[in-house]
């Protein structure tokens, strides 16, 4: 069948938010039968595409040859010769984004983005007169974007993904599971302000390993966080580092095959949101009502203090505490994070 429809979507940032756009181009491409999507974004995310009819992942490499201004025009020229794209949905708007869609516009491509919501974010971490409410979550406004170019997207909450087979790699690192239930930890962020202490983190995994039912996969990526976590692991048997030594494609089946994911608010949260499965999220500075909470989880997972006045601080974690002391993430309990994955696992 002839596509109607090209639609060229763009999203160059992290993991976590590049994740949050396969549930919505996903419904995208159900909702609009011969419709179809070429996604640019990071070079390295392109397994997070896969197995979606209809949907061509693109690399950018803004680092490299797509940097800058002759950059973004090479990789807008590269675009225009390889598709015949009939309007730009973009997803970031950022600086890098705004280029490209421009050059587009400038051919007479129907462009669209997203609004952040900068105000009323702002509004919700700013110190004084804080409205604490919940904001348009992130998914709803990638939606939104695609209805104004006339799509039709009704989003639900259904995993994007089916749960994956093993590949041979990671059968022969973990062995066969027994009947036993995997429970992924993965305790970094970007920022600081997103990380519940190392210290407590260990004795988090400390209180699940005694279960002899359960297995703790440490997950991570780059080399301090491996080597922490390689240390954390030679004091429990029953826990084994995933970090740094599987591909994206083999994290991301080792991740479906998961029966329960702590995460913080980070990328893996919303890896393992797309296939459906439950995540124990822990909030510091940020916030689920800023609209980042993982595609299809509910917030009775969420572990946070509720009764700190100056939380969310930021939308991102990406600004110093101001009280020094990291109340809101110091101030949670190991047993509360804990006693979650046991109302998962039972």
């Amino acid at each position: 069948m002839a596509h109607t429809n090209t639609i060229l979507v763009t999203r160059l940032s992290a993991m976590g938010d590049v994740a949050m756009t396969i549930p919505v181009m996903k419904q995208v491409l159900a909702d609009n039968p011969g419709l179809q999507i070429i996604f640019v974004t990071n070079k390295n995310w392109g397994a997070l595409c896969a197995g979606i009819p209809g949907l061509t992942f693109h690399p950018a490499d803004v680092k490299g040859i797509h940097k800058g201004v002759p950059g973004l025009y090479r990789l807008f020229r590269e675009l225009k010769k390889a598709y015949s794209i009939t309007a730009v949905a973009d997803l970031h708007n950022v600086l890098r984004s705004k280029i490209l869609r421009t050059f587009f516009r400038l051919t007479g491509t129907p462009v669209a983005f997203i609004d952040k919501g900068r105000a009323e974010k702002k509004a919700l971490t700013r110190k004084e007169d804080k409205i604490l409410r919940q904001l348009t979550t992130t998914i709803e406004r990638y939606a939104t974007v695609f209805r104004q170019l006339g799509l039709r997207c009704e989003m639900g909450n259904k995993p994007v993904f089916e749960p994956r087979k093993l590949p041979e790699t990671a059968q022969q690192v973990l062995g066969s599971r027994n009947g036993k239930k995997w429970i992924g930890l993965a305790p970094f962020a970007t920022y600081q302000e997103k990380m519940y202490p190392l210290d407590k983190t260990e004795q988090v995994l400390g209180m699940l390993v005694q279960d002899p039912g359960v297995e703790v996969l440490l997950m991570g990526g780059g080399k301090t966080e491996v080597e922490q976590l390689t240390a954390m692991a030679a004091k429990f048997p029953g826990a084994k580092v995933i970090a740094g030594r599987f591909s994206l494609p083999e994290e991301l089946s080792i991740i479906s095959q998961l029966d329960v994911m702590i995460s913080m608010d980070s990328a893996n949260m919303h890896l393992a949101s797309l296939f459906g499965v439950p995540v124990v999220s822990v909030w510091g500075a940020t916030h689920p009502y800023a609209g980042f909470m993982g595609y299809g989880q509910g917030e009775e997972l969420a572990v946070q203090v509720t009764d700190l006045g100056c939380r969310p601080c930021s939308v991102f974690g990406n600004k110093p505490c101001f009280r020094g002391d990291h109340a809101c993430m110091q101030w949670i309990q190991p047993a509360q994070i804990t006693a979650k994955v046991k109302e998962v696992i039972s």
